[in-house]
């Protein structure tokens, strides 16, 4: 069949590069695609969220299966689009995008489904949230922008006066456009967090999977919030036990009652999960791959994800495996200089060859933000640049691999964090479960 994948970044190229493993693929559309899925099928410059071109060039095109990257077009009702065109999507609808498009919906949902997450409370107007805010304790919550932000829109104000700049620069000052008009101010949490990510049709879910990834620009978590400098699986804290309370308590229940509000949920949810004393407690939603999370998954799934996909469009997970192998994988995010503030393109990128990267020796490298120039040299053309993907028998072996290759790798102003997966290294070698409790205490994480 004909698959059109809609995105340009290291989690559309992961997505494509698995998808054309596939032998139900003949071929393969990428839109707009980036200079590393041009080796998985062909670009096509319409962008991802030009919901009416991508529309068109399906029906041109005769597509048979759209698999969709980002959350925008998500949100803004691709699925509905191309399902009234009698066009087969892998995308939630915009109604159950919502679970993503807007926190404030989600806290609703959860609280409708008795999911755990923090008590939190909706703002859009900086007067009232500033006096929400300045009546609490110092350092005891987090602000969030209430739609989408691309993974930035979430501060954690330690001062009343940072606290103050965050609200006044959301709500008046439009640092995150329409996402921030309306913001919510939630309790803090602590513990480790981890990603969990599962195939949804309606109330059936498929067998989860869980990674960790960073958010933070630099080592020791520090600097502003990015889309995601690194990640791997698996974490060295998710147990059985842990897998089977995070379905029992968070997923099943979720979908479960999207069905009964008449927004079923249809593609891939992704819960991100703090590890509280109490259990595991929601930190958001979102309605589609994590990325880099995706980078690290994509490698780790034994099933056809073509079939899962079409399976999904069709109705009928159920009738699918799903099915996830062993051994560990670290991806590393390489990223221009001064990322994820104002930072130059058009920089020629080296040492791609030497990482053997399209036929899997060594490590996988996923293209998110690059070019072909006029001469085919690949060139930067974005913050995120490349994801290198190291694989092995636990995380010391995958972590070597990963940074071996973006050793191998230099472009102008290229930086990356040196210690993802640094704290897994010594709880792999540990034997034995661990409580939520427990983790969090040898962690010492935050939201």
């Amino acid at each position: 069949m004909r698959v059109l994948v809609v995105g340009n970044g290291g989690r559309e190229h992961a997505l494509a590069w698995k998808l054309a493993q596939s032998d139900l693929v003949s071929e393969l559309l990428i839109a707009p695609g980036n200079a590393g899925t041009a080796t998985a099928g062909e670009n096509v410059p319409i962008n991802a969220e030009d919901v009416d071109g991508l529309l068109a060039l399906a029906l041109e095109r005769e597509v048979d299966l759209t698999v969709v990257g980002p959350e925008v077009p998500m949100v803004a009702g691709i699925a509905d689009r191309f399902a009234e065109a009698g066009l087969k999507i892998f995308a939630p609808t915009a109604a159950a995008a919502r679970i993503e498009g807007s926190k404030s919906w989600a806290k609703e949902l959860m609280r409708r489904c008795n999911v755990r997450t923090a008590e939190a409370r909706s703002f859009d107007s900086s007067e009232d949230a500033l006096s929400y805010a300045l009546s609490r304790p110092e350092g005891s919550f987090v602000i969030k922008a209430d739609g989408l932000a691309a993974g930035k829109g979430v501060l954690l104000p330690d001062t009343r006066q940072e606290a103050t700049d965050a609200i006044v620069s959301m709500i008046d000052g439009n640092a995150f456009g329409n996402a921030g008009g309306r913001l919510l101010i939630e309790d803090r949490m602590t513990g480790p967090e981890v990603s969990v990510f599962a195939f949804v049709q309606g109330e059936h879910v498929s067998a989860e999977v869980a990674a960790c990834d960073y958010k933070r620009v630099g080592d020791d978590d520090e600097g502003p919030n990015t889309g995601g400098m690194g990640a791997y699986t698996p974490p060295e804290f998710w147990t059985p036990e842990l897998a089977a309370q995070v379905r029992r308590e968070v997923l099943e229940p979720v979908a479960r009652g999207m069905v009964a509000d008449g927004s079923p949920y249809n593609g891939v949810l992704y819960a991100g999960l703090m590890l509280t004393e109490d259990g595991p407690s929601v930190i958001e939603f979102n309605c589609r791959f994590g990325d880099p999370e995706c980078e690290v998954l994509m490698p780790l799934l034994e099933s056809d994800l073509a079939e899962i996909c079409l399976a999904v469009a069709e109705g009928r997970l159920l009738e699918t495996e799903v099915r996830w192998g062993e051994g560990a994988h670290v991806c590393v995010v390489m990223t221009s200089g001064g990322y994820p503030g104002r930072h130059r393109t058009g920089l020629p990128v080296s040492g791609l060859a030497a990482t053997g990267t399209e036929n899997g020796a060594d490590a996988l490298i996923f293209h998110a933000g690059t070019r072909v120039g006029e001469d085919g040299q690949i060139l930067t053309a974005g913050g995120r640049v490349l994801v290198a993907v190291g694989s092995g028998e636990d995380i010391a072996q995958a972590r070597a691999e990963a940074y071996s290759a973006v050793g191998s790798i230099s472009f102008d102003g290229e930086h990356h964090r040196s210690d993802i997966a640094e704290r897994a290294l010594p709880a792999a070698a540990a034997t034995g479960g661990s409580s939520s409790a427990a983790i969090a205490g040898r962690l010492g994480t935050r939201e």
